[in-house]
């Protein structure tokens, strides 16, 4: 069945999380496209330089069929795919989150480094506005003119908006 509407954030939204002297920076953001990501990163690696780690998420499309995920030197799952799935937990898509860590000295295992990173996606999406937005698509129809009446009962009686209207005689 298709959902005519999706959740995602109204603005880029911040939380934390520490864990044995490490600090945990999560950040998420409204995103069109997978483009949006490198000025995010970019300039969140100029404005936290000495973290040691941007770990990341994205879900875009409005069926929530695109994602990605980076660990970021962080051992393989621990990190990218606990963010994906606070994301897929909350139904969120056309979003971005990246927790930045920095390192506090002590090494956290698996199961903490996992949690962490969960932990501070969680603490991002609860500081955020979540918003429900409408998927708008445009369709041209041609038709003959005879049948145009027949056509907006039917747009009007499902709450079709109709964009424009031009009607164009043969020549």
């Amino acid at each position: 069945m298709f959902n005519d509407s999706y959740l995602t954030v109204k603005q880029s939204a911040q939380g934390q999380y520490k864990d044995k002297g490490s600090k945990f920076i999560g950040y998420i953001f409204p995103i069109q496209s997978a483009e949006d990501v490198k000025e995010i990163l970019t300039k969140l690696k100029t404005d936290h330089s000495k973290a040691r780690h941007f770990c990341w998420a994205l879900r875009l499309s409005t069926d929530r069929s695109v994602y990605r995920v980076n660990d970021d030197g962080e051992p393989s799952g621990t990190a990218g795919k606990p963010i994906l799935n606070t994301l897929l937990s909350a139904n969120l898509t056309q979003v971005f989150v990246v927790v930045v860590r920095y390192f506090g000295g002590t090494l956290l295992g698996v199961p903490d480094l996992i949690h962490a990173y969960k932990q501070a996606s969680l603490e991002a999406i609860s500081a955020a506005e979540t918003i429900e937005k409408t998927i708008h698509d445009s369709y041209q129809i041609l038709l003959p003119y005879v049948q145009l009446n027949e056509l907006i009962k039917i747009l009007k009686d499902e709450n079709i908006t109709i964009i424009a209207q031009e009607v164009r005689y043969p020549m």
